[in-house]
């Protein structure tokens, strides 16, 4: 959804511009997005090949398996990033929410709460852990449906929350907070309050909702010109926890300067 060659293609094609994303943050940090065109995919009801890479369902767990080289810019050379990451869900989502009264943007939260399995064979590293599965999909592009969306995850206790909000491309507003139980089903509940993050060394604004509307910053893992994600202290619906939050501002990924940097880290393979 981000793909520059995607965007000036007229947005035709979308399987000619499929593209595996992988971060990985910390001392060993990687990045790959290479786009590739539609003969290098190959997808059934289970599986997608992006060129190397492969994520398939495999009975109850989806199995991403990574072949991809880093694209971060600054690095030199292009390193291989390789492994496996197995995602098993806890619980299962059917249903999606409509981000505008059209439903041309929907949301779904597959799976609220997951295991997740990380075995890394370059660079070699091994993690286990809590971990979420969602989607997005749509009809038109994001910056023509919106201007801002603000999103941030949480597990609790017997399941797990969502809050969701932003500005439409039209000036109206939206937001929800969404609550997980134990089965997966979604509850809607009253919104906690606005807590206001600090800005990010782009300027990016940032903010998501809390109990007394308070929550704190602990790593910002991506700050980029239109996009930055970061893990927060925070407490929802009367628990302390630990949140995954993302702000994204449309009019930023829109602009000249950002779809001529963007190649740079999502070059386009030939074939």
């Amino acid at each position: 959804m981000f793909s520059p060659y995607f965007k000036a293609s007229g947005r035709g094609d979308p399987i000619d511009h499929a593209a595996l994303n992988v971060a990985l943050y910390g001392a060993r940090a990687r990045w790959t997005m290479t786009e590739r065109p539609r003969g290098a995919i190959v997808r059934d009801a289970d599986t997608l090949a992006i060129g190397p890479s492969e994520v398939r369902w495999s009975g109850d767990a989806l199995t991403i398996d990574i072949e991809e080289r880093d694209k971060r810019l600054g690095v030199p050379w292009q390193r291989r990033v390789c492994g496996r990451v197995t995602i098993h869900p806890e619980t299962l989502n059917a249903s999606a929410l409509a981000l505008d009264p059209a439903r041309r943007h929907e949301w779904q939260c597959y799976a609220p709460r997951a295991r997740v399995e990380v075995e890394m064979e370059r660079p070699a590293l091994r993690w286990r852990g809590s971990g979420y599965f969602d989607s997005n999909r749509g009809s038109e592009s994001l910056e023509e449906g919106f201007r801002v969306w603000h999103w941030s995850r949480a597990h609790l206790k017997d399941g797990a929350a969502v809050t969701y909000e932003g500005e439409r491309r039209d000036g109206s507003r939206f937001a929800s907070a969404l609550r997980f139980d134990r089965t997966g089903a979604p509850h809607h509940e009253d919104l906690p309050l606005v807590a206001p993050l600090p800005n990010t060394l782009w300027q990016m604004e940032r903010k998501t909702r809390a109990d007394r509307g308070h929550a704190g910053v602990i790593k910002t893992w991506e700050d980029a010109p239109f996009y930055a994600r970061s893990t927060l202290s925070t407490r929802l619906f009367g628990e302390s926890t630990v949140a995954v939050q993302e702000s994204l501002d449309l009019n930023r990924f829109a602009s000249p300067i950002v779809q001529f940097m963007l190649p740079y880290r999502m070059p386009r393979a030939t074939g």
